[in-house]
């Protein structure tokens, strides 16, 4: 489990890395949108290490909170720039 939370964190920070460099408005927002799926994955994780007692409950809460503020800039993001791929085709 542990693993997996490290490899869907570090995605996170992975994939807003490569969409700075991405080719387009629609590649941006496809990096970003797997950042998203990432940052749910590693709440997903978070959830079950809290509920075998691997970490405790201040802990987790702490960290799916970050992981949510991290999850609605992500989604700002995406929405800011498919708004402004619609508007760019009317």
């Amino acid at each position: 489990m542990y693993k997996q939370l490290i490899r869907s964190a570090s995605s996170i920070s992975a994939n807003i890395a490569e969409a700075k460099y991405a080719e387009s408005n629609a590649d941006f927002v496809h990096k970003l949108e797997i950042a998203q799926k990432e940052a749910n994955e590693t709440e997903t994780w978070l959830n079950v290490l809290c509920k075998s007692g691997i970490i405790d409950e201040l802990t987790f809460k702490s960290l799916r909170n970050k992981c949510g503020k991290l999850r609605r800039m992500l989604i700002a993001s995406i929405t800011t720039v498919k708004n402004k791929i619609s508007n760019e085709q009317k």
